[in-house]
């Protein structure tokens, strides 16, 4: 892990990332702040203190998670746009192994498009498919990643 990508994350040095601290980091794609659920679900799985932060050392694992997720969502936007359509949701969920009908997936597109455009972002897939697997282990979530990525520490609300 970068020494200078961490140091311009931890803007308060304490030598923990806050859940502001990553928001501020992250890009979703569209020049706006991360989903800030997203941001503290993502500090829940990775804060081994308990504290709401997370350590530089799981910093680099965070970063990895995030970085695993990006290529993951990047595989199914078929259209290059930068977002999820319905169709490259239910592709995304099939090859994580749901087999769920229109309807449900109209359901999960309507819950996490924030905008409204019948699309979802990338900060909102990461969080689509944490709440996902935490309700329902699926088999090698996402694909390509090693399966001890701590997903049973995500806090659902």
């Amino acid at each position: 892990m970068n020494f200078a990508l961490l140091s311009r994350v931890d803007q308060d040095r304490s030598g923990y990332i806050s859940a502001n601290e990553l928001q501020i980091a992250l890009s979703n794609g569209t020049w706006t702040p991360f989903n800030p659920e997203t941001v503290r679900l993502m500090i829940g799985m990775f804060d081994k203190q308990n504290q709401s932060t997370i350590s530089f050392e799981n910093f680099g694992a965070l970063w990895k998670y995030i970085t695993d997720w990006q290529n993951c969502f990047r595989s199914f936007d078929r259209d290059n746009s930068g977002n999820i359509n319905h169709e490259e949701l239910k592709t995304a969920l099939t090859t994580f192994g749901y087999r769920l009908p229109d309807e449900v997936i109209d359901i999960i597109m309507r819950s996490f498009d924030r905008l409204g455009n019948r699309t979802i972002l990338f900060d909102d897939f990461i969080q689509c498919s944490i709440k996902l697997h935490v309700s329902r282990k699926p088999p090698r979530f996402p694909p390509g990643t090693s399966s001890d990525i701590p997903y049973k520490r995500a806090v659902v609300s």
